[in-house]
C-alpha cells in the first residue's frame, strides 16, 4: 500500500498551479507571439500613424527658405517666429541634406523681399504644413502672428519717418513695451497625448486584455476536458488554492507582458510614463488582477477553447475601442467619455493619461485602483463560486 501524499499549505498549493500554469503558457507559440511580438508591431505602427495627429507635435521646426536677395526682412520674420515658440531651420545649412520637401512645416519668401516691401509691393509669402489637425491651426497662428509682427514694425517705423533698415528693425523688435499681457494657464494643461504616448499604452492595455483572457481561460477548459483538473481534485490541494493558483498565474503573465510593454515603449519609442512610477505600477498591477480573475470567470462559463477564444477578442477589440485604447477617450463626444468610464479599459486608460499626460498626482488615480480591485474580488468571487473539476 503506498504513502499517502504530503499535504500542501493553502499558499504554497495555490503557488504550485500558479507557476505550473505559467509555464504551460510560456511554452506555447500563440502566447509568445501575442505577448511580445505583436504587441511591439502595433506599438510601431500605430505610433507612427498618429504620430501627427493632435496638438502634440505643433511647433518645433519650421523650414525657412527664400529667393534671391530677400533682405533682412527675411531675419526679422525668423526671430519672430522663434519669439513664437518655433525652431527656424535652413535646408540649405543643413549638415544632414534634408531637403526643403522633406520638412513637416515649410515657408516660402519670394525673391528680392525686402526691395519688394519697402517699394510698397503686395508680396505673399507661403505657408505649407504636412499634416491637418489642431497642430495645423497653431502653426497657422505662429505664422501669421511673426508676419504682423513684422508688418506692423514696418508701419511704425514709416510712421516715425526712421530709417529702415536692419538695425532699426531689431531695435524696434527688442525694446521694452509699454504694454505687458502676461499669460499663465489655470490649473494643469491637459494635452491629449498622440503617437507612441497614446499608441504604446492603449496598445499595452488591448494585448493585456486579450492574452489574459485567451490563455486563462483556454489553459482552464483544456485542462478540465482533459481530466487533469480531476487528477488535481484527487491531490491533498484545496480547491481554492487551485482558483487563488489559476488567478496568480495569469497574474504573472500579465506582469511580464505589462512590464516588457513598458520597458519596450521607454527605450524603443522614447514613451514618458509620468513622475509616479508607483501610482503607474499600482494601476496595471489592478488592471492585470481584474482581468486575471474574468479570465477564470470565462473559462467556468464557456462551453469550448474555441467559445472562449472568440469571446475574448471580440471583448478585446469591443472594450479597446470604446475604452480609449485605439484613440484618446478625450476626443470623442462626451456621450463616449462617460460610456468608457464603465468599462475596465476606460478606468485604465483615464488612469494612465491621468498620470502620463495630465500631469495629476498620485492621489488622482485611487478611485481607478480601489475600483479595479474591488471588481478584483467580485470576480474572484464568482470564478471561485463557479470553479468545477469536470
Amino acid at each position: 500500500m503506498s504513502a499517502p501524499m504530503p499535504s500542501r499549505s493553502f499558499l504554497s498549493s495555490a503557488w504550485l498551479v500558479a507557476w505550473h500554469d505559467l509555464r504551460l503558457n510560456l511554452r506555447q507559440k500563440e502566447t509568445l507571439l501575442w505577448t511580445f511580438l505583436m504587441p511591439a508591431l502595433f506599438f510601431w505602427f500605430i505610433g507612427t500613424v498618429t504620430s501627427g495627429f493632435g496638438g502634440a507635435d505643433a511647433g518645433p521646426s519650421i523650414a525657412l527658405r527664400s529667393g534671391a536677395d530677400a533682405g533682412f526682412i527675411e531675419g526679422e520674420l525668423a526671430a519672430r517666429l522663434t519669439d513664437g515658440g518655433a525652431t527656424v531651420v535652413y535646408p540649405d545649412d543643413d549638415p544632414e541634406g534634408t531637403a526643403f520637401e522633406d520638412y513637416r512645416r515649410r515657408i516660402e519668401l519670394p525673391e528680392h523681399l525686402t526691395e519688394r516691401v519697402l517699394s510698397g509691393e503686395s508680396v505673399a509669402l507661403t505657408f505649407r504644413r504636412r499634416e491637418a489637425g489642431l497642430g495645423a491651426s497653431l502653426d497657422a497662428f505662429t505664422v501669421r502672428r511673426a508676419t504682423y509682427g513684422v508688418l506692423a514694425d514696418l508701419i511704425t517705423l514709416a510712421a516715425t519717418g526712421a530709417e529702415i533698415n536692419a538695425a532699426s528693425m531689431q531695435a524696434l523688435r527688442t525694446q521694452e513695451r509699454a504694454l505687458k499681457v502676461e499669460v499663465s494657464t489655470a490649473g494643469n494643461l491637459e494635452r491629449v497625448p498622440s503617437g507612441f504616448q497614446q499608441a504604446v499604452p492603449g496598445t499595452m492595455v488591448m494585448f493585456t486584455l486579450v492574452v489574459l483572457l485567451t490563455s486563462g481561460a483556454s489553459i482552464l477548459i483544456g485542462e478540465r476536458k482533459s481530466g487533469a483538473l480531476l487528477r488535481l481534485a484527487a491531490a491533498p490541494i484545496p480547491r481554492g488554492s487551485v482558483v487563488l493558483g489559476k488567478w496568480f498565474g495569469n497574474l504573472m503573465l500579465g506582469g511580464i507582458q505589462v512590464s516588457f510593454a513598458v520597458l519596450l515603449g521607454t527605450f524603443a519609442f522614447g514613451v514618458q510614463w509620468g513622475p509616479e512610477p508607483l501610482a503607474l505600477a499600482a494601476v496595471l498591477a489592478a488592471y492585470a488582477g481584474m482581468i486575471a480573475a474574468i479570465a477564470i470567470l470565462l473559462g467556468n462559463l464557456a462551453r469550448s477553447e474555441g467559445q472562449a477564444v472568440g469571446l475574448a477578442v471580440v471583448a478585446g477589440n469591443v472594450l479597446g475601442a470604446l475604452g480609449g485604447c485605439w484613440w484618446p477617450i478625450e476626443v470623442t463626444p462626451k456621450a463616449m467619455q462617460s460610456l468608457a468610464m464603465f468599462l475596465p479599459t476606460g478606468w485604465t486608460m483615464d488612469a494612465l493619461h491621468r498620470l502620463m499626460a495630465f500631469g495629476q498626482p498620485a492621489v488622482s488615480v485611487v478611485p481607478h485602483v480601489a475600483g479595479m480591485t474591488l471588481a478584483t474580488l467580485l470576480c474572484g468571487w464568482l470564478a471561485a463560486k463557479t470553479f468545477r473539476f469536470a
